[in-house]
């Protein structure tokens, strides 16, 4: 066997692999030796079959087995040889290859690049944090209030406005005839929730109780159910009641209705939410400042089948349609999800892939060189924290990471990324900065985009189903348009 290299050029590495004749033979002769000693064949006992015999009725399996385990034999000989450190699975493919000839294979691969890593302690960080404000609390309690208020029948009688709730019965017909679901009795209807289709609600603003209204309404084009798109309704609408909107008063009482003791624990409660939300603003900036400071270091190539990947992925994100459009097409070119970006989008996406790839392969060399590793402790622990984000449905998200080992890993990446972002601070020399509650979460919404994920290209992918979705208090009868006038 010779392997020999044929092209370097970057991180592209390609060999010519050589195997003689004889040496493919005598793999295949071997091959027919260990079937023969414990094939089965009428006529014959275990182990005595003659080898002509096993050659006839065997002879092309072992051959395809001879030739697979020579070509993976120069592989191994052409990137352990080499020294080589892979980015992607090498390519093996067959040039030329004739029963008693020689075979040539080529063997193409990417490597992976030299990476410096910058000096951990020289890396100045900023680490921001906010002051914290009484007036936070207080303003999250008032819209609690008024987002909880409820209703009181009317001081005196008056016309609907928008914030009143109707207790209403109605009929919807289309063309005279009344059609299935547009119709209900003692349904209540907080006018401008935008929760009936458009002009419904409108045509019920100055309605007065015990009276009846003929609303006139279009459905809309793309309306779900496609008998009633487009088409011109008449709903005859009685209103039984109308009830207004109390004050909005932050008390005990509120808090008692939202499910605490008194205002002291609701406050608490807001309190503990604000301040973990701004824990978690306050990471993602600190992690960019991080990241930043490890993309200001000394630029290295990337594997053209990473940086692909990634720009895939970006693309799809920015042009979700195009990316729809190509679903379903095998053959489409890898960047067709690009397809009807603009010149300046498909830059950016470009941009944002480089990067990506670049802080991934750099975190992990980070990683690597520190020792840094993942522990079963550590996903069990995500995993634990992802079930709380679900509640009432904690062991079903349980058993979905038992049953899903590729979806247990992919939590890998993103807690590997945290460890070394972890290692970092420890060692640089971090700054610490006070910033307002806006400059923390302009930022983050206009920066963080480009280094989500920084690691992902250091984790193996495996196809994630999505987990139980959350539960969510389930919205009153008829408040959603698709529950409505079917």
């Amino acid at each position: 066997m010779n392997v020999s290299e044929t092209k370097s050029s970057g991180l592209l590495r390609e060999y010519k692999i050589v195997i003689t004749a004889n040496e493919i033979e005598a793999e295949v002769t071997k091959k027919l030796h260990e079937i023969a000693a414990t094939v089965k064949m009428p006529g014959f006992r275990p182990g005595k079959v003659p080898l002509s015999v096993v050659k006839t009725r065997f002879g092309e399996q072992a051959r395809g087995e001879a030739i697979k385990i020579a070509l993976d034999e120069g592989a191994r000989q052409a990137i352990e040889g080499n020294d080589l450190k892979l980015a992607s699975q090498p390519k093996v493919d067959i040039k030329t290859y004739e029963d008693n000839k020689d075979l040539e294979a080529s063997l193409a691969c990417e490597i992976m690049p030299v990476i410096n890593v910058p000096n951990i302690a020289e890396l100045t960080i900023e680490k921001p944090r906010i002051e914290s404000d009484p007036k936070e609390i207080d303003d999250a309690l008032s819209r609690l209030a008024d987002e909880n208020r409820q209703t009181v029948a009317l001081a005196k009688p008056r016309a609907a406005k928008v914030g009143d709730v109707l207790n209403i019965d109605f009929v919807g017909r289309i063309n005279g005839e009344a059609f299935e679901g547009g119709a209900a009795e003692g349904h209540a209807l907080e006018l401008g929730s935008n929760s009936f289709i458009p002009g419904f609600e409108d045509g019920l603003v100055g309605t007065k109780i015990d009276e009846t209204r003929n609303v006139s309404v279009t459905f809309p084009e793309d309306y779900q159910a496609a008998h009633l798109a487009g088409k011109l309704a008449v709903f005859e609408v009685i209103v039984k009641d109308i009830q207004e909107k109390a004050d909005a008063i932050v008390n005990d009482e509120l808090a008692k209705r939202l499910g605490f003791e008194d205002l002291d624990g609701l406050k608490d409660a807001v309190g503990q939410q604000i301040s973990g939300q701004h824990a978690t603003a306050l990471r993602q900036l600190v992690k960019k400042n991080v990241l930043d400071a490890l993309a200001d270091g000394d630029p290295f190539d990337i594997p053209p089948s990473l940086f692909q990947q990634e720009y895939e992925a970006v693309a799809r994100a920015m042009n979700p349609n195009a990316a729809e459009a190509h679903d379903d097409d095998d053959d489409h070119d890898q960047y067709a999800v690009d397809e009807g970006m603009s010149k300046a989008a498909k830059s950016d996406a470009k941009k944002i892939a480089t990067r990506r790839v670049r802080l991934g392969l750099l975190v992990t060399e980070i990683g690597r060189t520190n020792n840094i590793e993942v522990t079963e402790e550590d996903t069990r622990k995500a995993v634990f924290e992802e079930a709380q984000r679900h509640p009432g449905q904690e062991q079903m998200v349980l058993d979905y990471f038992q049953k899903n080992p590729p979806a247990m890993q992919q939590l890998a990446g993103p807690i590997f990324e945290d460890k070394v972002i972890d290692f970092i601070l420890e060692m640089a020399k971090v700054m610490p900065v006070v910033i307002d509650k806006d400059t923390l979460y302009q930022t983050n919404d206009s920066d963080t985009k480009s280094d989500k994920n920084a690691a992902k290209t250091s984790v193996k992918k495996g196809a994630r189903k999505k987990p139980p979705a959350k539960k969510v208090a389930s919205k009153k009868p008829g408040t959603k348009k698709s529950e409505k006038k079917k």
